[in-house]
């Protein structure tokens, strides 16, 4: 039997491949991307390519999926001290009160064995900035933004009665089914 790093590494019994339960970020509702054993293993693997801090973790994951997922501060900050005290990680030196952290010979051993999870797990992240390339565009962040301040304007009037809505419902689903529709 191979190594499988969510049962037999360090970081437990992850779920390989699916994200995680759903986790509310900044009250937007969206899912989390990685489990903990995962997202130990990004960090890790972000900080063995060059050694940084919490702020640029979440940044560099951020940017690696297009914007589509940051984690919270809240999850990155323990995560690393898990990582340090795991002797994965150790604080690097740094200018200023920001602790950076560099990836420990143990650390890069674990990233060596893991090698093929982590390259799924980064393979997630430029899927999810494909998809969200695909579909968070500027033209239709302006036109649902711009449908968005039409409803509201033409529905806060005094005037509007039930057949107005129902006429706006049909509208919209009338849009909806033209867009399933399209090649």
């Amino acid at each position: 039997m191979g190594y499988d790093a969510w049962t037999d590494g360090p970081f437990g019994g992850g779920r390989h491949g699916r994200p995680g339960r759903g986790e509310h970020e900044g009250g937007r509702g969206r899912r989390r991307v990685f489990d903990g054993g995962e997202l130990k293993l990004v960090l890790l693997k972000l900080i063995a390519d060059a050694p940084r801090h919490g702020y640029d973790l979440i940044r560099e994951i951020e940017g690696l999926s297009g914007g589509g997922y940051a984690p919270s501060p809240g999850v990155v900050y323990p995560t690393l001290t898990l990582l340090d005290e795991m002797g994965l990680i150790e604080e690097h030196r740094s200018e200023g009160t920001k602790k950076r952290f560099a990836a420990t010979e143990a650390g890069r051993g674990h990233l060596a064995e893991a090698a093929a999870p982590v390259d799924e797990l980064f393979a997630r992240l430029r899927k999810l900035a494909d998809h969200r390339e695909r579909t968070d565009g500027a033209p239709i962040r302006r036109a649902m933004g711009n449908l968005r301040q039409v409803l509201q304007h033409r529905l806060m009037r005094d005037d509007v009665s039930e057949d107005t809505l129902h006429e706006v419902a049909a509208l919209i689903d009338d849009a909806a089914r033209k867009i399933e529709r399209m090649k």
